[in-house]
C-alpha cells in the first residue's frame, strides 16, 4: 500500500522548465523503484524516467539530457526537472512506486498531474 500524490504541473511555454514532485505516504527506501510515466491523448502510457533504490537511473531516449529525477528519501519525495520543454512533452504525468517480492512486481499509482507546452 502506497499512495502517491504528483504536483508542479503547468502551462509553459516551449524551452521553459517545470518540476514535479511526488509525495509518498511512506519511506521510500523500502520502494525498489520510482518513475515517472507520461501519457497524451491518443497514445499509450510511457515510461519518461526511472530511480531505483541504489541511486541509478534511466530515462526515455526523448528526455535524456532534458530531463533529470532525483529522490529525497528525509522527504519521502521523489522529483522530475523537465528542462528545455517542448510540445511534444505535453501530456499527464504521472508517478510510479514499483515494490518487488521475490520476482513479483507490485506497481501504485499517482492521480497525475498535467503538463502543458505551448509554442
Amino acid at each position: 500500500q502506497v499512495q502517491l500524490v504528483e504536483s508542479g504541473g503547468g502551462l509553459v511555454q516551449a524551452g521553459g522548465s517545470l518540476r514535479l514532485s511526488c509525495a509518498t505516504s511512506r519511506s521510500i527506501f523500502s520502494i525498489a523503484t520510482m518513475g515517472w510515466y507520461r501519457q497524451a491523448p491518443g497514445k499509450e502510457r510511457v515510461l519518461v524516467a526511472i530511480i531505483t533504490s541504489a541511486g541509478t537511473t534511466n530515462y526515455a531516449d526523448s528526455v535524456k539530457g532534458r530531463f533529470t529525477i532525483s529522490r529525497d528519501n528525509a522527504k519521502n519525495t521523489v522529483y522530475l526537472r523537465m528542462n528545455s520543454l517542448t510540445p511534444e512533452d505535453t501530456a499527464v504525468y504521472y508517478c510510479n512506486a514499483r515494490r518487488v517480492v521475490t520476482i513479483e512486481k507490485y506497481d501504485y499509482w499517482g492521480q497525475g498531474t498535467q503538463v502543458i507546452v505551448s509554442s
